[in-house]
């Protein structure tokens, strides 16, 4: 008879591969599907070397369409992750970085770095960590009076702060010179389009790390879903792996906001399709979050490079559309 943890190790390594074929081919979509051309066959002629190297079509898929992919892949398991890490620790089905008001905060830190005229990295992404760590401690402190797991004190939190972050976000906006104000815009919509191959390696360093600490508190997850007493009879160090799981998220989603905007509700979509799925073991649910959400982000930016006639539209407005109505769907539902 087979023991549990063999029958977990075998199905996240079941689930994983058949994820990350399914990544691999969205990957293989996105670098081969655009308005200037290519095609499945191309790109494959081109991996192959079957191609002259130095041809147009050749430069447009592998450096502008390839960091934008990979990009896009990123981002995706970034928000995702984030959005199953806050709903794990506030034990709240609708908690997510961009509902709860932090990817606004990085936001703010961003654009007040890009008007400064600062370098993405380490400038720009140092203020929007700070930013979005100085909302969180925010969202806590104005929902600890009753306590920070009570839906609606977090939600109304989270509302409220939202508002704010949007206030000063128009504020900074009013204050910019002509020039930057088109491009703060189109980016706080969520923008994948000026995306470089350095940038992509910038992110990583700073992701993956992230994304394998918050594997190793996965099963620490799992306790403290049973409840402060049961996690702690277990061995859980419940302050200790909260602060270190909320400072790990936001650094990621801070990470990639300084990137490539706002992309809301990412965090909502992914972590609640794969739970249904796969269910609720934590350790199955990260990686399966790293891979699904890059998978789907590739998509909704092939949607947002795809649907205009001409030119794109920004990836953030295809994540809202998406996930919007799905938000809303929760919101009823838990409220019954």
């Amino acid at each position: 008879m087979k023991t549990a943890p063999h029958y977990i190790t075998k199905r996240l390594l079941l689930l994983s591969l058949f994820l990350f074929v399914l990544l691999l081919v969205c990957v293989f979509a996105g670098i081969s599907l655009g308005s200037t051309g290519g095609g499945f066959k191309w790109v494959w002629n081109s991996v192959m070397g079957q191609t002259a190297a130095d041809s147009m079509l050749n430069t447009i898929i592998w450096k502008i369409r390839f960091p934008r992919v990979i990009m896009a892949v990123l981002v995706g398991a970034t928000l995702s992750l984030g959005g199953l890490v806050f709903q794990a620790l506030l034990r709240n089905p609708l908690a997510e970085p961009y509902i709860l008001g932090i990817s606004g905060g990085s936001a703010i830190g961003a654009i007040i770095g890009i008007l400064a005229g600062l370098s993405l990295f380490p400038g720009v992404s140092l203020l929007a960590f700070s930013g979005s760590i100085i909302i969180l401690l925010l969202i806590l402190v104005m929902s600890s009076g009753q306590s920070i797991l009570k839906k609606d004190s977090l939600l109304l939190s989270g509302v409220i702060i939202n508002a704010f972050c949007a206030a000063v976000i128009m504020f900074l906006i009013s204050m910019a010179h002509d020039s930057k104000i088109h491009n703060i815009m189109f980016w706080l919509m969520g923008d994948l389009s000026m995306i470089e191959m350095r940038h992509v390696g910038y992110l990583a360093l700073i992701l993956l790390p992230c994304f394998v600490i918050i594997f190793i508190f996965s099963n620490s997850m799992n306790l403290m879903l049973l409840g402060k007493e049961m996690a702690q009879s277990m061995g859980v160090n419940i302050k200790a792996v909260t602060i270190t799981l909320l400072i790990t998220t936001s650094l990621m989603v801070s990470a990639t906001v300084a990137n490539c905007g706002l992309l809301g509700f990412v965090g909502l979509v992914m972590p609640h399709l794969l739970r249904l799925t796969f269910g609720s073991d934590h350790r199955i649910l990260v990686p399966a979050c790293v891979l699904a959400g890059g998978s789907y982000m590739v998509l909704c930016d092939l949607l947002a490079r795809s649907l205009p006639q001409q030119g794109e539209m920004p990836v953030g407005v295809i994540t809202a559309m998406i996930g919007a109505p799905l938000f809303i769907f929760l919101l009823k539902r838990s409220t019954r």
